[in-house]
């Protein structure tokens, strides 16, 4: 088993980097880890009427590995250029486009990733605003085009003047580091989904019928009356909690 480092960043030795050695430096023993430094290589767009060697040799380093781990800033609430253009020039190479010009996930469909970024805000700051929302969201997107699947995320901010990652992200390194040591199946979340789904309804149901309690004095024993109310309070929870975990999902502190 193999693990692929991915810094992203315009520092070599910074707060990202260091998170990402954190994390690969802690693997089991015998899984193989690489780090690679973007700002190493000329990574230009594909052009279909020249041989692009450096997007081989990329594409040839994913291919060799079985979790990805991307380590990239958060500037001005976007996902760091660096990254992005690695994720613009490869996209040939992640996805196979249809005739319509849709696209399906390409050769590294089911390889796994994880994500690390970092920004200056506080952390309550990022809590209650997200400011690294769309980085994490960014590569979500591209990953997801992929056909890779997400193992999770680490997020360090307040790092202005931070000169050393603090202990408590060491261990949240070291944890997932433990994590991808473990040779995943294609899609190992499905079972975990579903007990999560059942809890999610079991609990929204109960908070339905709890609301509808004050309620029973109008609405009496009418059936109609109890369904409509019953279908109207559990759509609103539902919608509220979905809108949470699409949009509000993301580790922030």
């Amino acid at each position: 088993m193999k693990i692929l480092g991915i810094l992203a960043s315009h520092q070599e030795h910074g707060l990202n980097a260091q998170m990402l050695d954190e994390v690969l430096k802690n693997v089991d023993s015998g899984v193989k880890t690489e780090t690679i430094f973007l700002e190493n290589y000329d990574i230009t767009p594909h052009k279909y009427h020249e041989d692009n060697p450096v997007l081989d040799e990329l594409a040839q380093k994913l291919m060799d590995s079985d979790v990805w781990v991307f380590a990239a800033p958060t500037y001005w609430r976007e996902l760091s250029g660096v990254l992005k253009n690695f994720f613009d020039c490869m996209r040939p190479k992640f996805v196979y486009f249809k005739q319509n010009g849709d696209t399906i996930p390409g050769p590294f469909k089911n390889k796994h990733y994880l994500s690390i970024s970092s920004c200056y805000v506080s952390t309550l700051e990022n809590f209650v605003t997200g400011v690294t929302d769309d980085s994490f969201k960014t590569i979500d997107r591209v990953m997801s085009a992929a056909g890779v699947i997400k193992v999770g995320e680490i997020v360090l901010p307040n790092t202005f003047g931070m000169k050393a990652i603090p202990y408590n992200k060491k261990k949240l390194c070291q944890k997932y580091a433990k994590k991808i040591s473990v040779r995943k199946r294609k899609d190992d979340s499905t079972v975990k989904r579903y007990i999560q789904l059942f809890f999610m309804i079991a609990i929204m149901a109960l908070i339905t019928m709890g609301i509808q309690l004050p309620l029973s004095g109008w609405i009496g024993n009418n059936f109609w009356l109890n369904y409509a109310s019953f279908t109207i309070i559990f759509f609103v929870l539902l919608a509220c909690i979905l809108h949470f975990v699409t949009f509000v999902k993301h580790r922030r502190r």
